[in-house]
């Protein structure tokens, strides 16, 4: 793990690359937030991200988080990013505070049912693989409607946006062609659907610049805070 003046110091170089890549497009670099990634860091990760005034931390597992949550300081919110099987829905509920990896309307349908149990609203993204990866979760770009018709009628789910992770490819334009056609996707989904659809989540160390001129509103950043995972 490396220590904490090293981490402040990662921080301050993303969000330089945050700034340069939202000035080259002419955005507010306020309009987008910096998720750090601590899945297989130690809880001192999610430490490091609240001493910095990082409210947020996205995790992969449901386990993972559990144990890291009871350690960590009050106030840090927890975002799932992995994908979630259905049969722990009901534990994602009672852990995280949004959850970003929303990929069929079987675990859409379980999780409104388990954060109706716990009388909860629970915020959600819906994951698209706009890339066309088969390596990767998320409703295709078709059964879009689909999902926002059922996250929309779940009584007890907040639907705040859209979530993508690009293709693994040395081509930059791969991954510019995944983020350009989520943003698109959620400009017509919205009008359709009358939802504003504010949170794009997309972008991640080596693709944020693309993710930032496509329109992203999170980038989800572990490698460049952490450095390399210890598993």
């Amino acid at each position: 793990m490396i220590t904490f003046e090293e981490f402040k110091a990662n921080v301050a170089a993303v969000r330089e690359r945050i700034d340069s890549a939202c000035r080259a497009v002419r955005r507010c670099p306020e309009a987008v937030a910096l998720l750090p990634v601590t899945k297989n860091h130690p809880v001192d990760a999610v430490r490091f991200a609240a001493r910095v005034g990082l409210s947020a931390v996205g995790e992969n597992r449901v386990q993972e988080a559990h144990y890291k949550r009871d350690s960590c300081p009050e106030g840090v919110r927890w975002e799932l990013i992995g994908h979630l099987q259905s049969n722990k829905a009901k534990q994602a509920v009672a852990i995280f505070d949004r959850i970003q990896s929303v990929d069929s309307l079987k675990l859409l349908g379980r999780l409104d049912r388990a954060a109706a149990a716990a009388n909860k609203q629970l915020p959600i993204l819906i994951q698209c693989n706009t890339g066309e990866d088969p390596n990767k979760y998320g409703f295709k770009v078709s059964g879009m409607e689909a999902a926002m018709e059922a996250a929309l009628e779940a009584e007890s789910l907040r639907l705040d946006g859209l979530m993508t992770i690009a293709p693994f490819d040395e081509d930059p334009a791969v991954a510019v062609a995944a983020f350009e056609k989520l943003r698109e996707l959620r400009d017509e989904l919205s009008a359709r659907f009358g939802c504003p659809l504010s949170e794009l989540s997309m972008g991640m160390t080596g693709d944020l610049e693309q993710a930032i001129a496509a329109g992203s509103t999170q980038i989800r950043v572990g490698t460049a805070l952490y450095g390399a995972r210890e598993v």
